[in-house]
């Protein structure tokens, strides 16, 4: 009786030890992208950006670099970022900052550049997580000169390559400029401004404009877009850049190799469905073309009176 008193108290100890069920509390680390395989100089132009509208998934490695194309209103920037979006591996946001309450001041700035860099900006431009680089078109008149110190700083910490992009011929963006705010009031496509077009029918209805040009303003005014282009040259010289004529593109599409090693993408055969509007001699498109010559001749933009290249 004593030894069965004895097995029973045993018995009723071992089941009073025993644990309850319960869950394993396991915490889960994230795994840090392996080094990518890049020169020491080139590190601070790697990003890993974490959106915060969606996730990037098996592309949350996948590095990204930060661009801004540089330029100035019909300089070629339209036709430029359409070539760089036909890549699948390129996002070009476009003109953002043309929105006033953006550019209001250097902390709206900052704001929207962050959300663009962040892959968080949505628009037409935008790819997928797989984005190797990503980044807008920016004029110079967009608050670009106004808070040139603050941005290239803003450059240089969050490690953004610049594009300029300029036209060489500057009487031939006059000329564009000039038939572009006739467009914008007198719409002759239906009723509609289009700034750019993709028929050769588009463009020849916008071509039949021809503007007169104020020669008393055409040298202070070509000055003025020189000064401009020389100063932001002069301004985001410290950062890491490429700069490029329009011409040059248009007649030498390795141009466009030289940006997409600039930007370590794939290089691809890259084409834009924009049609150009002004073909030809600046003679079949100004009203005033004689008097345009004797303004110009003997002057240091008498160059400009050439047709400097076909397309």
């Amino acid at each position: 009786m004593v030894c069965t008193v004895y097995i029973c108290s045993i018995c009723l100890k071992q089941i009073g030890v025993v644990p309850s069920a319960g869950f394993l509390n396991v915490e889960v680390f994230e795994r840090p992208c392996p080094e990518p395989n890049i020169q020491p100089w080139d590190i601070p132009y790697v990003h890993y950006p974490k959106p915060k509208t969606y996730s990037r998934e098996e592309c949350s490695c996948n590095p990204v670099r930060y661009f801004a194309i540089l330029s100035m209103q019909r300089s070629g920037s339209g036709w430029f970022e359409t070539l760089l979006n036909n890549h699948t591996n390129i996002s070009s946001n476009g003109e953002i900052f043309s929105v006033k309450d953006r550019r209001a001041n250097v902390s709206t700035i900052f704001e929207t550049l962050d959300k663009v860099y962040n892959l968080d900006w949505l628009s037409s431009a935008s790819k997928n997580e797989c984005t190797s680089a990503v980044g807008l078109k920016w004029m110079l008149n967009q608050g670009l000169m106004k808070n040139h110190e603050e941005i290239v700083e803003y450059f240089k910490t969050r490690g953004v390559s610049a594009i300029f992009l300029f036209r060489r011929n500057l009487l031939r963006r006059m000329i564009s400029v000039l038939a572009n705010s006739y467009d914008r009031d007198a719409k002759p496509l239906n009723g509609t401004h289009k700034s750019h077009v993709h028929s050769p029918k588009e463009a020849e209805i916008l071509a039949r404009y021809k503007p007169l040009i104020n020669t008393s303003l055409l040298i202070p005014d070509l000055k003025q877009v020189q000064e401009m282009t020389s100063k932001a040259l002069a301004y985001f010289n410290t950062t890491r850049h490429i700069f490029l004529y329009y011409e040059d593109v248009v007649k030498n599409r390795t141009k466009l190799d030289d940006v997409q090693e600039f930007l370590k993408v794939p290089k691809l055969d890259l084409k834009s469905r924009q049609v150009k509007i002004h073909h030809g001699p600046l003679s079949q498109h100004v009203q005033n073309w004689e008097e345009v010559q004797k303004t110009l001749k003997g002057t240091g933009f008498e160059n400009f009176l050439l047709e400097d290249y076909r397309r």
